[in-house]
C-alpha cells in the first residue's frame, strides 16, 4: 500500500475532488469508537454534546451500540465539532494512553493469541478499519533494524490528523506494551505536522526521540521486537477470530448491500436472549425470508455466520467485563444449558470461555 504522497498539506473540505463522489466517503465501515470517546470526555467536563449529532442521522444512544457502523462524512463531522468544543488540544493523547486490547473485541483477541508481536501488529493493520480507525495505514520495513507504522489522512483531511494520529499511536504503544511489557520503548515518533504547545506531552508519553514536521507519520520500533513471542498464542484461535475479523470487514463501495447486514446485526444484539431465527429477524425487517437471504448473500454473508459473529461477540464484551459467570452469560445469549454454551463459544473461538476471561485478564 503505496502513501498518496500529494494529500499531505492539503486543505480538508466535503466538496474536496478526492471526496466528492467517492462511495467511501459516505460508506458505513467504521464503528463509533472515537465518537464514544468523545462523548465521554465531554462528560467529565461538563459540556454539552447535542449539537454535535445535528444532521449526522446519530443519537447519542445509538454511538454506544458497537454494532453501529458510520460514515467517514459523519464520524470527520463529528469530531471537528468536539474538538472545537472541548478545547482539548491533546484530547488524542489523552484517548489513546487509556487504549487496552481489550477494547479491541475480536480484534484484540486475534492479536492476543498471534504468535508474535509482528504478527500481532500485521493484523492490527490489516483490520485496522472494525477498530474505528479513520486513518490510512501501512506496515513497512525502514531499515534492517527499523519498521514502522506509517499512517497518513483520508481524503487530504489534514485538519484532523493531529488528533487521529496521536491516539491511533498512543493506543498502539498501549497496547504493544500489554502485550510484550512495558519495557517496549519505539527507536522514535514521527509527525507530518508543525510541533504543538503540547508537545512535552508526546515525550513523556512514547520516552523516545519525538519529531515534527517530518515528510510522515510513523511510529518506528527495533525489528528485535517483532520475533517477541506472545504468552497467549493459541493459533486455532488466532485463526478464528481473524476470520470473524474479516467478516466485519466492509468492502469498498458496498454500502447499499451492508446495510441489511448491519440491521440484522442491530436486531439480532438486541434479541440474542430469545435466540431469534431467520424467519423472525425477516419478519421484524419488513421482508421475505426469501429476501433477506438473498440481500444477505449479495452482501457475501449467511445468516448463522452473523448470528455467531454477534453471539461471539457479546460473550467476549461480558467475559472480560468479568461479573458474570459463564453459566449467567450462556443465559444472556440465550443458552439454557451451561454445557451447550461452552460448546458453541469453544466453536466460535477456539477457546473454552474461562480461558478466554484469563487471556483478557
Amino acid at each position: 500500500m503505496a502513501r498518496p504522497a500529494t494529500l499531505v498539506g492539503l486543505p480538508h473540505s466535503a466538496n474536496h475532488p478526492l471526496a466528492a463522489d467517492d462511495p467511501r466517503y459516505t460508506a458505513a465501515e467504521f464503528p463509533p469508537n472515537k465518537l464514544l470517546y468523545l462523548t465521554q470526555m465531554a462528560d467529565a467536563l461538563g459540556v454539552d454534546t447535542r449539537s454535535w449529532f445535528a444532521g449526522l442521522a446519530l443519537s447519542r444512544a445509538q454511538i454506544a451500540d458497537p454494532s453501529l457502523r458510520v460514515s467517514y462524512r459523519q464520524a470527520s463531522t463529528f469530531v471537528r465539532r468536539a474538538l472545537l468544543a472541548l478545547n482539548v488540544p491533546d484530547a488524542g493523547l489523552r484517548i489513546g494512553r487509556e487504549g487496552t486490547i481489550g477494547g479491541f473485541g475480536l480484534l484484540g483477541l486475534a492479536m492476543m493469541t498471534s504468535r508474535t508481536l509482528g504478527e500481532a501488529m500485521m493484523a492490527g493493520v490489516a483490520h485496522h478499519k472494525i477498530c474505528g480507525c479513520l486513518l490510512e495505514l501501512n506496515f513497512e520495513v525502514v531499515s534492517e533494524r527499523e519498521v514502522a507504522l506509517v499512517a497518513w489522512p483520508r481524503f487530504g483531511d489534514t485538519e484532523l490528523l493531529p488528533f487521529f494520529c496521536e491516539e491511533l499511536f498512543a493506543s498502539c504503544l498501549m497496547i504493544a506494551r500489554e502485550l510484550v511489557g512495558p519495557e517496549l520503548r519505539p527507536a522514535r515518533v514521527e509527525f507530518g505536522y508543525p510541533r504543538p504547545g503540547y508537545a512535552k506531552e508526546h515525550e513523556k508519553l512514547f520516552d523516545c526521540e519525538v519529531r515534527f514536521g517530518t515528510a510522515q507519520n510513523r511510529l518506528l520500533i527495533d525489528t528485535q521486537w517483532l520475533a517477541r513471542p506472545l504468552p497467549g498464542h493459541n493459533p486455532l484461535t488466532a485463526r478464528q477470530a481473524l476470520a470473524l475479523c474479516a467478516q466485519q470487514m466492509t468492502p469498498d463501495g458496498g454500502e447499499p448491500h451492508q446495510e441489511i447486514v448491519a440491521a440484522v446485526e442491530r436486531l439480532l444484539r438486541s434479541q440474542l436472549r430469545d435466540q431469534p431465527k431467520l424467519q423472525d429477524v425477516a419478519r421484524t425487517l419488513n421482508l421475505s425470508e426469501r429476501s433477506l437471504r438473498r440481500k444477505l448473500a449479495e452482501s457475501g454473508r449467511i445468516f448463522r455466520e452473523i448470528h455467531d459473529r454477534v453471539r461471539a461477540e457479546r460473550a467476549l464484551e461480558l467475559l472480560q467485563a468479568g461479573a458474570l459467570s459463564v453459566a449467567e452469560i450462556g443465559n444472556e445469549l440465550g443458552f439454557s444449558d451451561p454445557r451447550e454454551f461452552r460448546r458453541a463459544f469453544k466453536r466460535w473461538t477456539g477457546m473454552p470461555p474461562q480461558a478466554a476471561r484469563r487471556a483478557a485478564a
